[in-house]
């Protein structure tokens, strides 16, 4: 089997999770360490002007980092990866992962491929996080 050529403009695969529920978000609250209550207390996050509760941003940034390492698999390696929070996601959200190839280029059997990254509520909708990743894979 050889290894898949990345060229500028090939997508990545996309990951599509399923709709973010509220006790997700309680045990992201567990697991990050972030109790803000405007992630799991609907009143609070009322009191606040955001309308209900909102998702964790780095819960999002999560979701493109695990298609990254889908993409990367074993015999890669992420080199680089960052994002900024554009939009806020919600429970009920359909959250879709994709990105983009911008460049490639070839250092001692390994393609080096950087590509623009991002979250979005749905395949076309609003993106939710934008970033850049840069990452390795053998040629072979």
């Amino acid at each position: 089997m050889t290894a898949k050529r990345y060229q500028p403009g090939d997508h990545l695969t996309p990951l599509i999770k399923p709709p973010v529920s509220k006790i997700q978000l309680v045990k992201y609250s567990g697991a990050s360490g972030d109790f803000n209550p405007i992630h799991t207390v609907e009143e609070f996050a009322k009191a606040a002007g955001l309308g209900g509760v909102i998702a964790h941003g780095m819960l999002t940034m999560g979701f493109v980092a695990q298609m990254l390492t889908d993409e990367v698999g074993e015999a890669g390696e992420l080199l680089s990866f960052g994002v900024r929070f554009v939009d806020m996601v919600r429970p009920g959200d359909i959250i879709t992962c994709d990105g983009v190839v911008q460049e490639v280029k070839e250092e001692e059997g390994y393609q080096v491929v950087t590509c623009d990254v991002w979250a979005q509520k749905s395949p076309g909708d609003v993106r939710v996080v934008q970033g850049t990743a840069t990452f390795r894979k053998p040629l072979a």
